[in-house]
């Protein structure tokens, strides 16, 4: 008995620890948006600044236009994770449910999409975005989400520990579509991987920077993290109380949608543990 108490409190110590070094970067983050440039080049501060107001009018000043940015990452990020996470869990459960030819090689080659750095295809896909006549659009950066072979991995992975081809088949004998089986029957069924690949694929899409870069040239449809670079463009002085507070307030809504689903995810997690 003591031996497990030994380990459960060391288990909550090693979790203590690396919960606190994974805050400490983004507690940093928001308190230097409320110190000035002159503070933050002295040094590291736990402790809040009184130069909130100031690095906001900097802002202003700059023409960083919070609402805009935010909105475009909104619905860039909103609509990707819709787009994902659902077709995401249609071809995971075609992947389970059904007996096809070349089934084996559809799934691995989905495995294999996985291990392919997004950044080969940058040149390829710009190139045909530029001859579809996509360019400085957001069909670019919300339609290809829809192919998510590690959403589509995490959702078959759930699946493997909770479907019942008894329930598909029950479902058969009342007379139900596939579609309908899908949408009414499995697709709840999936609630704890889709709310877990629904946060990361958000996350993933609200902080891409690089392929916004490449296909965006208006700044009217500029996302947060782009108009947080623009903050740089300055070569005589760098205002990084300003870039701070432009880092803090895009952080802001991941953090929001984390911390709506979080308990949802745990729960939802360990009650596909028990069905297991």
């Amino acid at each position: 008995m003591t031996k497990w108490k030994l380990s459960k409190t060391m288990l909550y110590v090693i979790t203590g620890i690396i919960t606190v070094i994974t805050l400490i970067p983004i507690w940093l983050a928001f308190v230097n948006a409320t110190r000035s440039t002159n503070q933050i080049l002295q040094g590291v501060s736990l402790l809040p600044g009184g130069h909130f107001i100031e690095n906001y009018k900097g802002l202003i000043e700059k023409g960083f236009n919070l609402a805009g940015g935010f909105l475009n990452s909104a619905f860039i990020a909103g609509a990707s994770t819709m787009l994902g996470v659902y077709f995401s869990a249609l071809t995971a459960y075609g992947i389970k449910a059904y007996n096809f030819k070349h089934k084996d090689k559809v799934y691995n080659l989905i495995l294999l999409l996985i291990m392919i750095p997004a950044q080969l295809s940058f040149i390829g896909f710009y190139k045909y975005m530029v001859m579809l006549g996509f360019v400085n659009t957001y069909i670019p950066l919300i339609i290809p989400t829809i192919a998510a072979p590690a959403t589509v991995f995490f959702i078959k992975q759930y699946l493997d520990s909770v479907f019942s081809p008894s329930l598909l088949e029950a479902a058969r004998i009342d007379g139900a579509k596939e579609f309908y089986i899908f949408n009414k029957i499995m697709f709840p069924l999936m609630k704890p991987a889709l709310a877990t690949t629904g946060i990361m694929t958000f996350v993933g899409t609200w902080n891409n920077f690089m392929m916004p870069y490449i296909i965006l040239t208006e700044q009217e449809k500029y996302t947060l993290p782009m108009l947080v670079q623009l903050l740089k463009s300055d070569i005589y002085k760098t205002d990084y109380g300003a870039i701070y507070l432009g880092i803090s307030l895009s952080l802001f809504p991941v953090i929001l949608v984390f911390l709506m689903f979080s308990k949802q995810i745990v729960s939802g997690v360990t009650a596909g543990g028990v069905k297991g």
